[in-house]
């Protein structure tokens, strides 16, 4: 089991070009779900070839027992049917046992997002006349003008963007390459942080756009903590992660009119249905706005 496992995770890394975060989550997920099959009466040596659908709808109805949430359930479901499709293809299994697995359905949640007011709080709180400052203004101006994850935000190298034509290249899930815009105030905030940015620098961090007080890569958790201070200053939602900006940027060009498809290259969603997400938020506005303003509503 182990060594299907590890060929699984060889598969996912070096020929779907998966990123180390998406590999280390499948290794987690199946490496419980081994587990859990190990401590099954009498399949302590157990080979992949012995997956049936008894046993993994019995592991299914453990993690209900255990009260996992549903999220994490349907991840550990996606996880065992792309492990088991894998072996189908290896010729390790003649059946797929988990053709018919099918996890909790997911509550639909509306993304967080802040208002255009709250937004312009927010971009102005770092102080300009310091470097580390500036710095923090001009990370979360891209973060909030591009649209980025957090880890595409931190990934990028100076080399990655473009301030003439105010874009950037951006290598997304997947590791696809997307194209990035920067507006006007980010390509301005960008323009103040290079320059004081060479005096930060050590050579660990030579080519990262964003550097920490000690010239490295700044991490996405330091991330995280910054932007907890400036939520703090603003008055803002606590609630607010850099992933909000992400959902502010997606929401603020829908209701300006923006076409989902054209939101949905600069999100780099390979799918449609991912994006679709926000147009919910935009309808959910409207009906609010009806409700509070309609005479006979």
């Amino acid at each position: 089991m182990d060594e299907a496992l590890a060929e699984f995770l060889h598969h996912l890394a070096l020929e779907k070009n998966s990123s180390a975060h998406t590999v280390k989550s499948y290794r987690e997920d199946l490496t419980q779900a081994l587990e859990f099959f190990r401590s099954r009466p009498g399949q302590q040596q157990m080979d992949p070839s012995r997956l049936t659908t008894r046993l993994l709808r019995s592991y299914l109805s453990w993690l209900h027992e255990q009260n996992y949430a549903k999220r994490t359930i349907a991840r550990r479901v996606a996880a065992i049917r792309s492990w088991c499709r894998f072996l189908c293809r290896q010729g390790i299994l003649s059946n797929n046992p988990a053709a018919g697995l099918r996890g909790p359905r997911q509550e639909k949640v509306l993304p967080h997002f802040l208002t255009c007011d709250d937004l312009l709080r927010l971009l102005e709180a770092p102080p300009t006349d310091t470097p580390l400052g500036q710095r923090d203004r001009a990370l979360l101006e891209v973060l909030y003008s591009a649209g980025l994850r957090v880890s595409e935000l931190t990934g990028l190298d100076v080399s990655d963007i473009d301030l003439d034509s105010g874009t950037a290249t951006i290598r997304g899930k997947g590791r696809r390459e997307r194209l990035a815009l920067f507006g006007p105030p980010a390509v301005t905030a960008l323009r103040n942080w290079l320059p004081l940015r060479q005096a930060l620098l050590r050579p660990r961090g030579q080519d990262a756009l964003f550097l920490n007080k000690n010239g490295t890569r700044l991490s996405a958790r330091s991330v995280g903590r910054l932007l907890e201070k400036y939520l703090a200053q603003a008055g803002l939602d606590p609630r607010t992660s850099p992933h909000t900006l992400r959902h502010s940027f997606a929401t603020h060009l829908l209701d300006a009119g923006a076409d989902i498809r054209s939101v949905q290259e600069l999100l780099g969603h390979r799918n449609l249905a991912t994006t679709q997400i926000y147009t919910h938020v935009t309808t959910q506005r409207l009906k609010d706005s009806y409700h509070k303003a309609h005479p006979r509503a």
